[in-house]
């Protein structure tokens, strides 16, 4: 099981307690700015790599990576994507994005057997979802999917699919409130179990890699059992 020691993010932009007080869901007033934590990221060095082939029906992998850190009230995770084919046509929330170009984050902040599944398409349409396997995972109410912050490369227009060299990057900033079925009120200290993929189910070459390995056999991103480890510090 692979392991990340998730630290908490330095910005020069420090949520007031005041402001931090009355700040709304969503409310970037309060929290450091994107373009903040996207090179705050960069700095955390070139990534943890999501290129685990698990399924030998699908032996295309993209050059993807991130990084992964924590602040008082959001988590924050920057993909950097290399890839021959990128598409992003979904453009309103929940929306079958793991069909676009698509990077997900899945995660269970208990031992419940809960967990919350977080998809991006390269203009930063989300699907967000929950539930303790693929038999009940339920769709999040889209205000609190807009909750979720986040900065892309590639605009925010639907685009038809493109081919080349292509290099984009996703940063996103998950509220803690965005964890509803759970009170996840600080993380220093804690350990979630998660995994991280990427996916292009409909693109000329479609693809499923993961950062911990999956054991399935098909591809199936809904296994928790198959998480590995987020220990924030």
């Amino acid at each position: 099981m692979r392991i990340i020691e998730v630290k908490k993010l330095k910005t020069d932009s420090p949520v007031p307690k005041m402001a931090e007080s009355m700040a709304q869901p969503g409310n970037p007033v309060s929290l450091p700015p994107m373009a903040e934590v996207s090179a705050r990221l960069d700095e955390l060095g070139e990534g943890h790599e999501i290129g685990t082939v698990n399924w030998q029906s699908h032996t295309y992998r993209p050059e993807v990576k991130f990084n992964i850190a924590y602040g008082e009230k959001e988590i924050y995770i920057k993909y950097y994507i290399r890839e021959a084919h990128v598409k992003a046509e979904k453009n309103r929330t929940n929306e079958m994005v793991c069909e676009d170009s698509c990077v997900e984050f899945f995660v269970s902040p208990e031992d419940d057997g809960i967990y919350y599944n977080f998809e991006f398409n390269p203009i930063g349409t989300a699907l967000m979802g929950s539930g303790h396997g693929r038999h009940d995972s339920a769709r999040t109410d889209p205000a609190v999917v807009d909750g979720i912050r986040r900065l892309t490369t590639m605009g925010h227009e639907p685009f038809t699919e493109i081919s080349g060299d292509i290099k984009w990057s996703l940063t996103v900033a998950i509220p803690l409130a965005t964890f509803f079925r759970h009170k996840v009120d600080s993380l220093a200290g804690k350990s979630f179990r998660a995994n991280f993929y990427k996916c292009g189910d409909k693109l000329s070459n479609p693809h499923f890699v993961t950062w911990n390995p999956v054991e399935t056999e098909k591809p199936d991103y809904h296994r928790p059992e198959y998480f590995g480890l987020l220990k924030f510090v």
